[in-house]
């Protein structure tokens, strides 16, 4: 029997079905969560803060790394407890265990359902199982939505744009593409609308993510979709003039995050130079040694990451480059991990994260000769670290003294005491802050999703300190 027939018919007079929602992972996770937040809210759904408020629970989970895959599973264990209904999705949902079985079922069996990620239609039939439905309305009337780009869980002032799901790489280290599949671009058109609805609402800072953003419509040949009227690539560079195009009609930013440095990222650096979209980039380079990077099956000819970065340099000065990497990767030397030092000094990467290397299962790299005691990889972690963070310092106090606009995170009262921001070198949540002091006007008050110019006065840290004027 279909479980559907057998669902309890809505009473129109009964409260609305409450569903508690955990969103756990990255960005992508989050979009993801995003869209069946959209959904549930158009059909009706309301949000509980609470798992015992709920009538069931959706866990939208990470599976990207040991820690991750524990956070998750104990967080649908607690679900569990406290509620007992529960569905989950994301990552984790479709990674097996070591029978081949699902993981996610194997640990927690009482679970309702498991599906992998960017699952909307799946979460939404089993939610319809076990907690049917109230209503469909139209979209554009979902309270605090954003037309056809749904709910967000983001401030009100920016917005994460998916314009692609999955990852054509097999980079060794990464299971990525194993749960989230080949890469599938989004059509340009509706991009672009979701973009147009998120600026017309009052988004003030759009970040465009992907698992590969440079890749963006090699799976469709970049083929032309259309865009209100006229025909756009499926391309970045298309995608980038268009995005910067619509920003500037709302004084909006536009920041790209995920951009392997493939030959084509060259286009978008004038566009940078121009103040078209933000000269900021988040390059994934993981290492820059040549021998690591094949043994780690990077793309995009990671020998000449230096040169093309100095390049970028040279043709846009105001350029921030963000990065992450790994230390101690099976078969590094000494040698190798100095190269990678010198290359952070060389490129004068300005954001920097770094990770010790850690097997995940299912990855090839477990593989590998040449494996590391764990000792040794934390402490070439830390290694990096310190000079990374050399460098970062440095290149922050050559912004002391000038004037940089600022985008207004956190105004307790106006803004009268200070207040928290970014500047086009801080994406939010993974670099660092400018610190604003109280203003040097009386009558200037700073207001959270708006922009002021402000003088920077120090550097502390990963932070800036600076006077609105």
């Amino acid at each position: 029997m279909n479980p559907e027939q057998t669902s309890p018919t809505p009473n129109p007079s009964s409260p609305a079905p409450k569903v508690g929602f955990v969103s756990l992972g990255c960005p992508k996770a989050l979009t993801d969560s995003e869209l069946i937040l959209t959904q549930l809210s158009a059909e009706g759904y309301e949000t509980s803060k609470t798992f015992q408020g709920a009538d069931l629970v959706i866990v939208n989970t990470c599976g990207f790394i040991d820690d991750a895959v524990k956070e998750s599973l104990d967080t649908i264990g607690e679900a569990l407890a406290e509620n007992g209904k529960v569905i989950v999705t994301g990552c984790l949902g479709a990674k097996s265990g070591h029978d081949g079985g699902n993981l996610v079922q194997q640990v927690h069996p009482r679970v309702l359902a498991v599906t992998g990620p960017h699952a909307t239609q799946e979460v939404m039939d089993a939610v319809h199982r076990n907690l049917p439905k109230p209503h469909d309305p139209f979209l554009d009337l979902v309270p605090n939505a954003f037309g056809v780009a749904g709910l967000k869980l983001t401030p009100k002032h920016y917005a994460y744009l998916k314009i692609s799901e999955g990852c054509n790489h097999r980079c060794t280290f990464c299971i990525i593409p194993s749960m989230r599949g080949d890469l599938v671009s989004r059509p340009v058109g509706d991009v672009l609308a979701e973009a147009h609805a998120l600026f017309a609402g009052g988004v003030k800072e759009l970040l465009v993510i992907s698992q590969d953003t440079s890749a963006y419509g090699v799976d469709v040949k970049y083929r032309t979709g259309f865009w209100d009227g006229k025909p756009v690539k499926t391309r970045l560079l298309e995608l980038a003039q268009k995005l910067g195009e619509i920003a500037a009609q709302y004084g909006a930013w536009v920041r790209f995050h995920y951009v392997y440095p493939y030959p084509a990222v060259d286009e978008l650096i004038p566009l940078m130079a121009s103040g078209h979209v933000l000269p900021y980039l988040d390059v994934p380079l993981q290492h820059s040694h040549p021998d690591v990077l094949k043994r780690m099956k990077r793309p995009a000819s990671g020998e000449k990451n230096l040169e093309r970065i100095l390049a970028w340099r040279k043709a846009c000065p105001e350029l921030v480059i963000r990065s992450t990497f790994i230390a101690g990767f099976p078969g590094e030397t000494e040698e190798e991990f100095a190269h990678l030092l010198d290359f952070v000094r060389e490129a004068e990467i300005d954001r920097a994260g770094c990770f010790a290397y850690s097997p995940v299962e299912g990855a090839t790299a477990n593989e590998l000769d040449g494996q590391l005691p764990a000792e040794l990889r934390e402490e070439r972690r830390a290694r990096f670290m310190a000079v990374a963070e050399e460098v970062s310092v440095r290149k922050l106090e050559r912004r002391v003294g000038s004037t940089m606009q600022v985008l207004v995170d956190s105004a307790p009262g106006l803004g009268k005491k200070g207040g928290v921001g970014r500047s086009y070198a801080d994406a939010p949540e993974i670099d660092g802050v400018v610190r604003l002091l109280p203003p040097e006007k009386i009558s200037k008050t700073l207001r959270v999703g708006s922009f002021t110019q402000a003088r920077i006065v120090a550097a502390q840290g990963h932070d800036l300190v600076a006077v609105p004027v």
